[in-house]
This record gives C-alpha cells, structure tokens and sequence, in this order.
C-alpha cells in the first residue's frame, strides 16, 4: 500500500488531543513471559543502540533478550530460509516496512496490538494490526566533516553527481541492499528526480559500495569517503567528525515489530514489543536520535523538528517488485 505524503510535526501533536479512540489492543501476561525466561529477537537495530531497551526489559522483568542483528536484507532471508523449513528460532523481528511486508505474506506474523501503543497516530497503524510500526528512519546525506568544507557541502541529492564527489562517495549497494534500492526508485517522487538517471549517475561516480546503511558511518568517520547516503540518525550515534546535510526533503521508511505466528516464547515477545511501544522504551530510543512514533516525544538530534516537518514516506514494493528491483540495480551498479 503506498503511504507517501508531508510528515508534519505538529498534526502529530494535534492527532494527541483529537484521537483518543483507544486501539483493540490485546493483553499482555507478564507472568507466562517470565515463566518462559527469555525472548529471540532479529532486528536492524545496531546491538549499542538496542540496549537501551535490551538492559532495561531484562532487569525490569527478569526476561532474558537474545538477540540478532543483520541487515534488513539479511533478517528477511534468514527469516523465510527458517520459516519455510518450519524451523523459526525468532520471537519477534524488527525491521524495515518492505521487508516486513513480505514476511507478513508469507504468514509469519501474529496479530498483536500492544496496549503500549494506543496513542500512536492512527496513519501509520495497520488496519488488521498484525505488524506494529514504532519508529521511522529519515535518509540524508553523512558528511566527514574533516574532508568536506561547508562551502563544498552538498545542498541536494543531484549535487552528489558533481565531478568533485567521484571516488567520494560510499552507499550501500543497491543489487543486495533493499532499502537502498527502494531509496532510489522512489526519487521519482522526489523534487523531479527521475531515478534511473539518477542511478546510472551514481554508479558513474565508481561510489565504494557496503552492506548496509550501519557501515557507512564507519567508512565516513575513516575518511575512506567524504560523503555517504545512509539514515541521518546515525550522527547522534556515533562519534567522529560528521554531520548530515539539511536537505529540503528527506525521504524515509518506517519500521515494524512483529511477533512470530510460532513463538516458542510468545508471551515473552509480546511483552517485548509493548515495552519498545512504552513512553519508557521510546523515550530510551528517541534519546539515541531515533525518529519514534509516540507523540511529544522527540529525537536527540539537531534540528529534528525541522527533519520530520520535511520527511516523505516511501512507497513499498511487492516482493516481485523488489526482485525485479534488485535485479535492475545490478545491472546499473554491477554491469559486467
């Protein structure tokens, strides 16, 4: 379903005083979640960034947190590999829309709303509320400040494809990494942009290509790229001399939470998801300079009011979309 569109700030803060129409959430036995003892958890969260929910859930309740990061790309195929073999060692998974969606397809998902979540602004809740979303990821361009001047700074995406910036930049690659490919198709919708030009642009800046967004930061911070395109939080993450580029939209994605149809340790999963939905887990988040979705509640990262007021969601491709997708990034970015 595509859900694009002007993410204001302050309709947020008044979706808070005008909806109050309590969500069916569902009960959450926190006794049969301690009696099971631990919880399995696939997300994309770095494990830094994710223990400011791991440690607190583990010494509130006494539950034991598991947990496994991979790419968004890699949670989805070790995901399905383990699900159509009828052996899922996962409770919950955490991880981008599109990825999630697939999943969803595939029938892993249990309905569950936590009651944790009832102010969370009705547009991005799902109607059967089998996946949950909690938090949103803005895109921008990551800058080593260190390399890059303020008055070479770039002020749009199309200034990525200046001469200067050839060799400069790093980004992750596009044929494996889903995210990143579905950022690129949707610059259509972006300030006129027409992706595939864009796209073969950038592959002409020979861009030095990683898994994912997460090891960008990195190869910025080394200096082994003065710019690279990954999620703008990660500069209220990590330190080094880096900044992100004030564009005048950002396009975005937004995450879910889903509890596995065939959780060894369901209760202990569904308390898990309603403690990130808690105002105590997203307040732990937004303080790491995560985007979250509770309302009043914002990240730590300079000028966050002013990225939300200019975010646009992406629109989500079909999983024979995002093959078709894949495969024409390969073409662009890996031409033999």
């Amino acid at each position: 379903m595509r859900q694009l569109g002007i993410f204001f700030l302050a309709t947020i803060l008044t979706w808070l005083f005008v909806w109050n129409r309590p969500l069916s959430a569902q009960t959450v036995d926190i006794d049969a979640a301690r009696k099971e003892g631990k919880v399995v958890v696939y997300a994309a969260v770095p494990p830094q960034t994710m223990k400011v929910i791991n440690e607190p859930f583990e010494k509130k309740y006494g539950i034991r947190v598991e947990y496994w990061r991979a790419s968004t790309t890699g949670i989805l195929e070790r995901a399905l590999n383990e699900w159509r073999v009828g052996k899922p060692g996962f409770d919950v998974i955490e991880g981008n829309k599109g990825p999630q969606l697939i999943l969803k397809t595939e029938g892993v998902f249990d309905k569950f709303v936590p009651p944790s979540a009832a102010k969370f602004p009705k547009q991005f809740l799902e109607a059967d509320g089998i996946l949950m979303p909690w938090r949103f990821n803005p895109i921008s361009i990551m800058v080593n400040t260190d390399l890059v001047k303020k008055d070479e700074l770039p002020k749009t995406l199309n200034d990525l494809l200046l001469p200067r910036w050839k060799g400069k930049i790093t980004i992750p690659d596009p044929s494996r990494h889903t995210t990143t490919a579905q950022f690129l198709a949707d610059l259509d919708n972006y300030d006129g942009i027409k992706w595939r030009d864009f796209a073969k642009a950038l592959a002409q800046q020979q861009p030095l290509m990683v898994e994912s967004f997460a090891p960008i930061v990195n190869t910025v911070v080394r200096g082994e790229a003065a710019l690279g395109i990954t999620y703008l939080k990660y500069v209220g993450q990590y330190k080094g001399p880096i900044d992100y580029v004030r564009l005048n939209k950002y396009l975005a994605d937004t995450n879910y939470l889903g509890v596995s149809k065939r959780a060894v340790n369901s209760h202990a999963g569904r308390l898990y998801i309603d403690y990130i939905c808690s105002p105590e887990g997203q307040k732990a988040m937004a303080g790491t300079g995560e985007f979250v979705l509770a309302p009043q509640i914002a990240p730590a990262i300079p000028g966050a009011g002013d990225v939300a007021q200019r975010t646009i969601f992406m629109e989500e491709p079909s999983a024979e979309e995002f093959k078709k997708l894949r495969d024409e990034m390969r073409q662009i970015f890996l031409p033999k």
